[in-house]
């Protein structure tokens, strides 16, 4: 198959039990609107036997392809793995777990017949337990503030996106890359769709509350200039305060209220302002680290196996 009217890619990680299930609930909601589809199962290093369920989903049906990726290069990376590959007119992404419904894809496409380049599922009762629900609040708390955005807790990777809208997307050659950032940068004419969310088929979430907050930081790094600003913002009013401390200074000694310098104020105005240096000198370390590991160059995923791709 050259040219599939739906792709459909999904990048899995810890998923041997929810394989099957997943190919069999796509495949027969994709069905509803046409015979002409592709199923890309990207395998993210996955340490269980996810890839081999892949493969007996590629040799059931050669409309399923696999991708094995050479390591686990993380989330974002497999899926951008999937669209570099996808050759579809349209394009859903969707996680692995089931908590996205496959059968919300008929719907998300109608959506997108009239006249939108892309259609995002909106979540409205995520089905998340208290410490997700906290861990994906401060995530999302975490990169508004940092990057000066506003985003949507409910709104996530799930969604069908159009060839161009794909297209551009791949030609983004960012190493640190989160999917919902980039695509969110791109624009292009969107809608969004609420859809039911379902509980989670098998297992727990891969994601951390550190590794969440650890994204949303890297993303924000990524994706704006505003932690830089912010520091600088910081220098300005840390260059007033010490000022109007120098004055006060000045006239209470003129005025007697000082008579002796005061040795702990002193060292710990030091300590104070060595913190502070330290801390901005620390953000511009991190923009220097993501320039270092741009321009390395390196591969944003290594494939190692293709299957069912001619």
């Amino acid at each position: 198959m050259e040219h599939p009217h739906l792709s459909v890619v999904s990048p899995e990680y810890k998923g041997e039990k929810m394989v099957a299930e997943l190919v069999r609930r796509i495949g027969e909601s994709v069905q509803t609107i046409t015979p002409d589809y592709e199923i890309i199962l990207v395998n993210d290093a996955s340490p269980d036997g996810t890839w081999e369920e892949v493969l007996k989903a590629c040799r059931a049906d050669k409309r399923i392809k696999g991708i094995n990726l050479s390591r686990n290069f993380g989330q974002h990376s497999a899926i951008s793995a999937g669209l570099a590959n996808a050759k579809g007119d349209w394009v859903v992404v969707m996680d692995c777990d089931l908590q996205d419904r496959p059968e919300e894809i008929p719907a998300l496409y109608a959506k997108a017949q009239e006249g939108y380049d892309m259609v995002r599922a909106r979540r409205v009762h995520k089905q998340f337990g208290f410490f997700k629900k906290l861990s994906s609040t401060l995530y999302h708390s975490v990169f508004d503030w940092l990057s000066g955005q506003k985003t949507d807790p409910a709104v996530g990777n799930f969604g069908i996106y159009s060839a161009a809208v794909v297209r551009e997307f791949n030609r983004m050659p960012e190493y640190a890359r989160t999917f919902e950032t980039l695509i969110r940068y791109l624009g292009f004419n969107q809608a969004f769709l609420d859809v039911e969310h379902a509980a989670r088929a098998e297992g727990k979430s891969s994601y951390s509350l550190r590794k969440l907050l650890t994204v949303s930081f890297n993303s924000s790094i990524a994706s704006t200039n505003r932690p830089l600003k912010m520091a600088v913002s910081l220098g300005i009013w840390m260059s007033v305060l010490s000022l109007c401390m120098a004055l006060y200074n000045v006239i209470a000694k003129w005025s007697g209220l000082i008579t002796l310098p005061g040795y702990t104020t002193t060292v710990f105005s030091i300590w104070f302002v060595g913190g502070l240096i330290l801390f901005v000198l620390g953000i511009l370390g991190l923009y220097i680290g993501k320039i270092f590991d741009q321009t390395k160059g390196r591969q944003i995923y290594i494939v190692k196996d293709f299957v069912n791709f001619e």
